[in-house]
């Protein structure tokens, strides 16, 4: 992968990240202390952002760092199970920990029952 690459899909990322928050670029900068010309390089892949402006960016948007990652490269396709479970991660995400908690267990009981069959 090329440096330009792995710029322009976190910077992509973070631009779907930003649009489902329903921030804009000058209110997510605000909100992790950026000049919203700095988001806007960054979502664009025009700048080699740090770890530690990356972090600062993940909080603002209230994710995990690693959520900055889980991109998809729009020349891989996704299949039908890979979407399937990545719409199964992004409603956990969103949930509270009783609720992470309780889908662990259906989800279990469900996988159990069909071994047994």
């Amino acid at each position: 992968m090329e440096d330009r690459e792995i710029l322009n899909l976190v910077g992509a990322r973070i631009k779907v990240l930003r649009k489902e928050k329903g921030l804009s670029q000058e209110a997510l900068g605000e909100k992790g202390g950026f000049h919203f010309t700095y988001i806007g390089q960054v979502e664009r892949g025009e700048k080699n952002i740090s770890l530690v402006n990356l972090a600062k960016i993940a909080e603002a948007l209230e994710v995990n760092i690693s959520q900055l990652f889980a991109y998809v490269d729009e020349d891989m396709e996704m299949t039908e199970l890979e979407a399937l479970i990545q719409d199964i991660v992004t409603m956990l995400r969103e949930a509270d920990i009783s609720t992470i908690h309780l889908s662990k267990n259906i989800i279990r009981e469900i996988l159990n029952s069909h071994k047994s069959s």
